[in-house]
C-alpha cells in the first residue's frame, strides 16, 4: 500500500520545495467512509513552517489546501489506469479532521430541519470533497437522501426527504 501513495508524497514534497516551504510529508492511510479501501492521506509536517506559510497553504476557508489536493488527485492519476488510481487527501494542521467534525454537526442540524419541515435544504459553498463526505454521512439514512445539483463552481448539495 505504501507504494501506491509514494508518488503523491514525492509530488507534494516537490511542490512544497518549489514553493520554498521547508516541510516534509508523512504518508498515512485512513478510511474514507465511502468504500472498503483506505484513502491515502498526505500530511504536511508544519513544524518548520511559519504561521504565514501555513495560512498561505490553507488559504481562505481551506481553498488553498483544496486546490493542492485537486492538483494532486488530477496530476498523479493522469496517466494511471482507472482501476489503479489512488485518492489523496492533503492535510495540514488537522484542518481536514476539524472540518469533517464541523460538517458532521452542520449536517445533523440540517437533517433535523429537513425531518421537521419535510422540505429539502440546499447547501452551498462546499468543495467536491466535502459534498462527497456529506453524501457518505447520510447514505444509510432511511428517511433522507442527498443529491448534488448545478455545475462547478456553483454546485450545491441538497438534503431531502426520501
Amino acid at each position: 500500500m505504501e507504494q501506491q501513495g509514494k508518488p503523491g508524497k514525492e509530488w507534494l514534497e516537490t511542490l512544497l520545495k518549489l514553493m520554498g516551504l521547508p516541510a516534509e510529508v508523512k504518508l498515512d492511510y485512513r478510511s474514507n467512509g465511502l468504500s472498503d479501501s483506505d484513502e491515502c492521506w498526505l500530511i504536511i509536517n508544519d513544524n518548520q513552517l511559519k504561521p504565514e506559510q501555513i495560512a498561505l497553504l490553507l488559504g481562505n476557508g481551506g481553498e488553498g489546501l483544496d486546490a493542492i489536493q485537486y492538483l494532486a488527485n488530477t496530476l498523479i492519476n493522469l496517466s494511471v489506469d482507472s482501476s489503479e488510481q489512488q485518492g489523496f487527501t492533503v492535510e495540514l494542521c488537522g484542518y481536514r479532521l476539524k472540518r469533517q467534525e464541523e460538517l458532521k454537526i452542520w449536517v445533523q442540524q440540517i437533517a433535523q430541519q429537513v425531518r421537521q419541515t419535510g422540505r429539502e435544504i440546499e447547501m452551498s459553498s462546499l468543495s467536491s470533497a466535502e459534498r462527497r463526505q456529506i453524501h457518505s454521512f447520510l447514505q444509510d439514512s432511511p428517511d433522507l437522501e442527498t443529491e448534488s445539483r448545478g455545475q462547478e463552481p456553483d454546485r450545491r448539495l441538497v438534503i431531502k426527504p426520501r
